[in-house]
Protein backbone atom coordinates (compact mmCIF):
# COMPACT_ATOMS: atom_id res chain seq x y z
CA UNK A 1 0.00 0.00 0.00
CA UNK A 2 1.46 3.34 -0.90
CA UNK A 3 1.86 5.97 2.08
CA UNK A 4 -0.26 9.42 1.04
CA UNK A 5 1.84 12.39 0.90
CA UNK A 6 0.95 15.39 2.44
CA UNK A 7 0.87 17.46 -0.76
CA UNK A 8 -0.80 15.01 -3.38
CA UNK A 9 -2.00 16.86 -6.02
CA UNK A 10 -4.91 15.64 -6.49
CA UNK A 11 -6.28 17.06 -3.07
CA UNK A 12 -8.54 19.98 -3.68
CA UNK A 13 -7.92 21.37 -0.84
CA UNK A 14 -4.10 21.76 -2.53
CA UNK A 15 -5.18 23.28 -5.69
CA UNK A 16 -5.28 26.63 -6.17
CA UNK A 17 -8.23 28.92 -5.13
CA UNK A 18 -9.23 30.09 -8.81
CA UNK A 19 -9.20 26.27 -10.03
CA UNK A 20 -11.35 25.43 -7.14
CA UNK A 21 -14.29 27.65 -7.76
CA UNK A 22 -14.19 27.74 -11.41
CA UNK A 23 -17.62 27.41 -12.67
CA UNK A 24 -18.07 24.65 -14.04
CA UNK A 25 -21.93 24.73 -16.41
CA UNK A 26 -22.77 28.01 -18.60
CA UNK A 27 -25.00 28.45 -15.81
CA UNK A 28 -22.30 28.94 -13.30
CA UNK A 29 -20.05 31.06 -15.91
CA UNK A 30 -20.55 34.87 -14.90
CA UNK A 31 -19.66 37.54 -17.31
CA UNK A 32 -20.05 37.72 -20.94
CA UNK A 33 -23.64 37.81 -21.02
CA UNK A 34 -23.02 39.96 -24.76
CA UNK A 35 -22.21 36.24 -25.37
CA UNK A 36 -23.48 33.87 -22.81
CA UNK A 37 -27.13 35.32 -22.45
CA UNK A 38 -30.16 33.41 -23.23
CA UNK A 39 -30.63 33.53 -27.12
CA UNK A 40 -27.08 34.62 -27.66
CA UNK A 41 -24.83 33.45 -30.63
CA UNK A 42 -21.86 31.65 -28.56
CA UNK A 43 -24.73 30.34 -25.93
CA UNK A 44 -26.41 29.07 -28.92
CA UNK A 45 -23.47 27.51 -30.51
CA UNK A 46 -22.62 25.46 -27.60
CA UNK A 47 -25.83 23.91 -26.32
CA UNK A 48 -26.51 22.94 -29.87
CA UNK A 49 -23.05 21.47 -29.68
CA UNK A 50 -22.67 22.51 -33.71
CA UNK A 51 -18.66 24.40 -32.56
CA UNK A 52 -17.47 26.52 -35.57
CA UNK A 53 -13.84 26.77 -35.21
CA UNK A 54 -13.71 29.87 -32.98
CA UNK A 55 -10.80 32.53 -31.07
CA UNK A 56 -11.73 33.46 -27.35
CA UNK A 57 -9.93 37.32 -27.31
CA UNK A 58 -10.16 38.69 -24.13
CA UNK A 59 -7.42 39.90 -21.42
CA UNK A 60 -6.46 37.79 -18.57
CA UNK A 61 -9.00 36.44 -16.05
CA UNK A 62 -12.14 36.95 -18.45
CA UNK A 63 -13.10 33.19 -18.75
CA UNK A 64 -11.26 32.21 -21.96
CA UNK A 65 -10.16 28.98 -20.62
CA UNK A 66 -12.86 28.05 -18.11
CA UNK A 67 -15.13 28.71 -21.13
CA UNK A 68 -13.43 26.24 -23.14
CA UNK A 69 -13.24 23.88 -20.28
CA UNK A 70 -17.33 24.21 -20.21
CA UNK A 71 -17.92 23.34 -23.60
CA UNK A 72 -15.35 20.31 -23.09
CA UNK A 73 -17.90 18.75 -20.67
CA UNK A 74 -20.83 19.68 -22.62
CA UNK A 75 -19.83 18.53 -26.28
CA UNK A 76 -19.85 15.34 -27.50
CA UNK A 77 -16.44 15.63 -29.57
CA UNK A 78 -13.07 14.32 -28.21
CA UNK A 79 -11.86 17.40 -26.69
CA UNK A 80 -7.88 18.19 -26.51
CA UNK A 81 -5.93 20.79 -24.43
CA UNK A 82 -3.05 21.58 -26.50
CA UNK A 83 0.00 24.10 -25.03
CA UNK A 84 1.22 26.84 -27.72
CA UNK A 85 4.04 26.91 -25.08
CA UNK A 86 5.35 23.56 -24.94
CA UNK A 87 4.18 21.82 -28.25
CA UNK A 88 5.97 21.85 -31.15
CA UNK A 89 4.83 20.46 -34.85
CA UNK A 90 5.58 16.70 -34.57
CA UNK A 91 3.35 17.11 -31.20
CA UNK A 92 0.68 18.81 -33.43
CA UNK A 93 1.52 16.05 -36.65
CA UNK A 94 0.45 13.38 -34.18
CA UNK A 95 -2.49 15.34 -33.05
CA UNK A 96 -4.29 15.67 -36.62
CA UNK A 97 -3.56 12.29 -37.08
CA UNK A 98 -5.06 10.99 -34.29
CA UNK A 99 -7.75 13.80 -34.92
CA UNK A 100 -8.01 12.31 -39.00
CA UNK A 101 -8.63 8.45 -37.38
CA UNK A 102 -11.03 9.70 -35.19
CA UNK A 103 -13.38 11.56 -38.23
CA UNK A 104 -12.97 8.42 -40.60
CA UNK A 105 -14.31 6.63 -37.38
CA UNK A 106 -17.38 9.06 -37.40
CA UNK A 107 -15.99 11.28 -34.46
CA UNK A 108 -15.53 15.12 -33.83
CA UNK A 109 -11.98 16.44 -32.25
CA UNK A 110 -11.74 19.30 -30.61
CA UNK A 111 -8.35 21.11 -30.18
CA UNK A 112 -8.09 23.86 -27.62
CA UNK A 113 -4.86 26.01 -27.99
CA UNK A 114 -4.03 28.16 -24.75
CA UNK A 115 -2.24 31.44 -25.88
CA UNK A 116 -2.27 30.38 -29.53
CA UNK A 117 -0.63 33.77 -29.94
CA UNK A 118 2.77 32.64 -28.71
CA UNK A 119 2.94 30.14 -31.63
CA UNK A 120 4.97 30.82 -34.82
CA UNK A 121 3.49 30.83 -38.54
CA UNK A 122 4.61 27.29 -39.07
CA UNK A 123 3.25 25.77 -36.02
CA UNK A 124 -0.04 27.42 -36.95
CA UNK A 125 -0.06 26.42 -40.73
CA UNK A 126 0.13 23.33 -39.62
CA UNK A 127 -3.39 23.60 -38.34
CA UNK A 128 -4.37 25.30 -41.22
CA UNK A 129 -5.39 21.94 -43.88
CA UNK A 130 -7.01 20.07 -41.17
CA UNK A 131 -9.17 23.44 -39.83
CA UNK A 132 -10.09 23.61 -43.41
CA UNK A 133 -11.04 19.83 -44.43
CA UNK A 134 -13.04 19.70 -40.89
CA UNK A 135 -11.02 16.95 -39.21
CA UNK A 136 -10.85 19.24 -36.10
CA UNK A 137 -12.32 22.13 -34.89
CA UNK A 138 -10.11 24.40 -33.08
CA UNK A 139 -10.59 26.93 -30.16
CA UNK A 140 -7.77 29.14 -29.54
CA UNK A 141 -7.58 31.40 -26.47
CA UNK A 142 -5.49 34.84 -26.62
CA UNK A 143 -5.13 37.57 -24.88
CA UNK A 144 -3.05 39.74 -28.20
CA UNK A 145 -5.44 41.06 -30.83
CA UNK A 146 -5.39 37.98 -33.10
CA UNK A 147 -5.65 40.46 -36.43
CA UNK A 148 -1.70 40.75 -35.48
CA UNK A 149 -1.11 37.56 -33.50
CA UNK A 150 -2.45 34.83 -35.64
CA UNK A 151 -2.02 34.00 -38.81
CA UNK A 152 -4.69 35.53 -41.59
CA UNK A 153 -5.32 32.22 -43.40
CA UNK A 154 -6.31 30.32 -40.14
CA UNK A 155 -8.04 33.27 -38.47
CA UNK A 156 -10.06 33.79 -41.63
CA UNK A 157 -11.56 30.14 -40.90
CA UNK A 158 -12.40 31.04 -37.12
CA UNK A 159 -15.47 33.12 -35.54
CA UNK A 160 -13.21 35.44 -32.92
CA UNK A 161 -15.27 36.27 -29.93
CA UNK A 162 -14.68 38.75 -27.65
CA UNK A 163 -14.19 38.49 -23.95
CA UNK A 164 -14.45 41.60 -21.78
CA UNK A 165 -12.99 42.28 -18.70
CA UNK A 166 -14.91 41.15 -15.47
Amino acid sequence: MKQQSLFAANDLATQPLAYRVRPQTLADFAGQQQLLGKGKVLREIIESDQLPSMIFWGPPGSGKTTLAEIIAKKTKAKFVTFSAVTSGIRDIRKLMKDAEANRDMGGKTIVFVDEIHRFNKAQQDAFLPFVEKGSITLIGATTENPSFEINAALLSRCKVFVLQPL
